[in-house]
């Protein structure tokens, strides 16, 4: 095949999704009369998203097989004395890995929700939603310049602010969207003065020629202190980061975002929106790469997620929520991975992740339609002979999850936690006890909620919430296997999150899928270098696994949630009473939430308030519009006094004027 790429076929990529969604979100909903039925929407939209997953994977094998590449303006906007604004694609192994996991679990997603919005009013609008967030995403990977990169930035956030609040009758739907729309926008506002900085002092937005300038910019001071330019950049690129990503404190969006349907919590937490930060960060290596002080505070944040959110995890009765809560704690496990300077391993997690965890979140779903839109596992418990699909592909998925040797995720967790060890940063020592203890905390909520939802008494029929369901079913009724259109996409899902792993671990992490892509200075950071001498193999590496900490602790995490949830479920209550301060802090979300809402919420407006009072009132009503007025008033006024139309008036003043300019000219003379 040819070493270069079409930019025709590479248009269609993202293009294919937006026909789709355009189609179904104009002729398929009241905006433009509801022209056509829910199969041509869905049609539409899975044929677009279909287009752009086969024209995908062709793209990944030109690159990786035939070493192709591609990285050209596709139209320019405009140019701003010398900064060139352009739409332009970068196509390398890392953009191409993006693209398949994008368009893969999108792909399924979509077909999914054809069982699971079934009775939903809003059909046709998800459908239009779900693929534009699809083109959003991959604006975002493909582009080859900041200002692309930033549009595809914003236009995820857009659109999971539709999707998060879509039922948007209920009020906490609305809620939850308002918040992940400002929460982002805190990051955003980092990442966009990063790019500021960039295009300040390199003069460009193309990411080829700032990486060109990057030892330039290295060497530059941030005016007016002593830090350095690069480390104030990759810090606030981080921060943008943080907010995508969810990374601690900028995570508290993420468990809200379960208000949307399941389906978009599938797309959003597993191969988009979230993955988004750390795509961002492992393209930018180049750049990381001459910071020690943001690689630092990148495995701090990451650390501190992977763990501290985990816990979080323990202690949720929701069934999507407890999913989420391990979202963000493998998210910070990328993060730490991208501290590590092993970009490369963080992409390869960020890959397993995106398929075990669409699959678990598609699962989830399952098992509320299942159980008649009951999402409380307090009320489940025996569910694996009514839904054996779900049961198997869920098991699976949880396997993956925790790191069991010979899955998916075993391979890439495994990775992060062996390079945080090989770091020399200062942070590596909190880090790697972070993910190491992060490994039960994930085997045990992970199984804790696969015992109660899969095995044990069944008390879904004690739901005493059960009257408040959708109304689509009596809560009495036995649970019942998903039509295949949902548990199709949990089988197509469930064979990556075995064997993806096994198949794709040496070239990504060693081989030259990655060669001149991520850039890893080995002198200083010697983590990927470490690990090329301890990885020799799938096999090698799986049969190792048996005999390591993670999987003691992975071990440990299953054995104590059988326990506590299976043989003496009494034990869970007795240690809650025990502990309760503590449980009590975890239930408030270390209390980040009211922080946000009685602190800074509060602040902002007190400020907004004093802003408007005296700035807008005060101000500019009141001295420069009314005081204005009020001034050409009192003028005109005394004016108006002058012109009388009386003759003696006139005469008077004329008098009044020459004994003026008399008394002027006889002072002059003295």
């Amino acid at each position: 095949m040819s070493q270069t790429l079409s930019a025709n076929m590479l248009l269609w990529v993202p293009l294919a999704p937006l026909a789709g969604s355009l189609f179904a979100g104009i002729l398929g909903t009241a905006f433009g009369g509801n022209r056509i039925g829910r199969a041509a929407s869905h049609s539409a939209t899975i044929l677009g998203v279909l287009v752009a997953f086969i024209l995908s994977a062709l793209t990944l094998s030109s690159v990786v097989l035939d070493g192709a590449h591609f990285n050209q303006t596709i139209y320019e906007w405009m140019v701003v004395g010398g900064l060139r604004m352009e739409v332009g694609f970068l196509i390398d192994s890392l953009t191409a890995v993006m693209m398949c996991v994008v368009t893969f679990v999108s792909l399924m997603v979509h077909l999914y929700t054809i069982g699971y919005m079934h009775d939903d009013d809003g059909y046709n609008r998800f459908f239009s939603y779900i693929s534009l967030f699809t083109f959003s995403m991959l604006m975002l990977v493909m582009s080859n310049n900041f200002l692309q990169l930033f549009f595809g930035w914003e236009a995820v956030g857009l659109v999971s602010y539709l999707l998060i609040g879509f039922w948007f009758n209920r009020p906490t739907a609305i809620f939850a969207n308002m918040k992940a729309f400002l929460v982002n926008r805190v990051g955003d506002f980092g990442f966009i003065l990063g790019i500021g900085l960039i295009a300040a002092y390199a003069g460009s937005l193309s990411y080829g020629e700032v990486f060109a300038k990057s030892g330039d910019l290295a060497k530059m001071g941030f005016p007016g202190t002593d830090w350095m330019l690069i480390t104030v950049i990759c810090i606030c690129l981080f921060i943008g980061a943080m907010g995508k990503s969810a990374q601690f404190p900028l995570h508290v969006w993420l468990p809200d975002s379960m208000e949307g349907p399941t389906p978009i919590s599938a797309l959003i937490h597993a191969a988009t929106m979230v993955t988004a930060g750390i795509f961002m960060v492992a393209r930018m290596s180049p750049l990381f790469e001459l910071s020690d002080t943001a690689l630092n505070f990148i495995l701090v944040i990451g650390a501190i997620t992977a763990l501290f959110m985990g816990f979080l995890g323990i202690i949720q009765n929701d069934i999507k929520r407890v999913v989420a809560y391990s979202t963000l704690s493998q998210l910070g496990y990328m993060t730490v991975a991208l501290g590590a300077s092993a970009y490369s391993v963080a992409v390869f997690h960020l890959m397993t992740h995106a398929f075990f965890k669409a699959l678990l979140f598609l699962a989830a779903g399952s098992v509320i339609m299942g159980l008649h839109h009951n999402q409380d596992i307090r009320w489940m418990g025996g569910v694996r002979k009514y839904m054996p699909i779900t049961w198997i592909t869920f098991l699976l998925g949880s396997l993956a999850l925790i790191g069991t040797p010979f899955f998916s995720g075993f391979y890439s967790k495994d990775a992060i936690i062996e390079a945080v060890h090989a770091s020399q940063l200062p942070a590596a020592g909190f880090a790697y006890f972070a993910v190491l203890a992060g490994v039960f905390v994930t085997a045990f909520y992970s199984f804790r909620l696969y015992f109660l939802v899969f095995h044990g008494k069944e008390r879904y029929d004690q739901n005493p919430d059960a009257h408040h369901d959708h109304g689509h079913h009596g809560h009495d009724e036995k649970p019942h296997e998903s039509p295949w259109v949902v548990w199709v996409p949990l089988v197509l899902l469930a064979i990556p999150s075995v064997l993806i792993g096994a198949m794709t671990l040496m070239p990504m992490l060693f081989g030259d899928v990655f060669k001149g892509v991520i850039h890893v200075d080995v002198a200083r950071h010697p983590a990927m270098a470490e690990l090329a001498e301890k990885i020799h193999g799938w096999l090698p590496m799986g049969l190792h696994g048996f005999v390591t900490a993670p999987f003691w602790l992975a071990l440990a995490g299953v054995a104590a949630s059988y326990y506590m949830y299976m043989v003496n479920p009494a034990l869970p209550t007795a240690i809650k009473r025990m502990v309760q301060p503590v449980y009590t802090l975890l239930e408030n979300k270390y209390y980040l939430d009211s922080f946000n809402e009685k602190v800074l919420a509060r602040g902002v407006r007190l400020l907004g308030t004093g802003l408007w009072k005296g700035g807008d009132r005060a101000l500019i009503d009141g001295l420069v519009v009314n005081g204005s007025w009020k001034v050409v008033g009192w003028v005109s006024g005394a004016v108006r006094r002058l012109q009388s139309g009386y003759l003696y008036h006139y005469a008077l003043v004329m008098i009044l004027g020459v004994f003026v300019l008399m008394t002027y000219f006889v002072w002059l003379n003295k």
